[in-house]
């Protein structure tokens, strides 16, 4: 009996040990600091976009909430600036949109960016690098600018080509 009790306080004792490393790995994922040097930088409206999209509040605020992305230094100022995003993203969608970019090819950009915001908020959640994700999160907004380029520069009337 006594070499039955003495095994499984060893065991036990074994057992007790492994879960301080699991406890020193969740403090090191919770010290991890976000570096905005991987980031990509914000692509440039040229002057056309520009015009229009002053006079469109929401995505000016949607905007300048981003420009916050780039003096983040913590997971902790990450997480409030997604949830930041996230509510003027949400803005975004339900306002009006100029008669300009009122078109499904903006829509779907700004739903694309919707989806990696929520990517990036999900990875917080999960304590893990949100690094990847906010790269993605940027290139979709890059690409949502992008796209009011696009709009602004064509001189294609898709109007004349569907009534053909």
């Amino acid at each position: 009996m006594r070499k039955l009790f003495v095994i499984g306080m060893a065991v036990l004792l074994l057992f007790s040990c492994g879960n301080n490393q699991n406890a020193e790995q969740l403090v090191e994922a919770n010290k991890l600091e976000f570096d905005v040097q991987k980031l990509p930088k914000k692509s440039m409206l040229n002057s056309k976009a520009k015009a229009i999209l002053d006079t469109w509040p929401e995505f000016n605020e949607l905007d300048v909430a981003f420009d916050a992305l780039y003096s983040v230094e913590n997971n902790e100022e990450l997480i409030l600036l997604i949830d930041q995003l996230t509510e003027k993203q949400n803005a975004l969608t339900v306002s009006t949109y100029p008669e300009a970019f009122d078109i499904p090819q903006v829509k779907s950009r700004q739903k694309v960016l919707k989806t990696y915001i929520l990517k990036v908020k999900a990875t917080l959640e999960y304590r893990k690098d949100p690094i990847e994700p906010t790269i993605d999160m940027v290139t979709a907004f890059n690409g949502m600018r992008n796209q009011f380029n696009v709009v602004v520069n064509s001189t294609l009337d898709t109007k004349m080509i569907l009534d053909e």
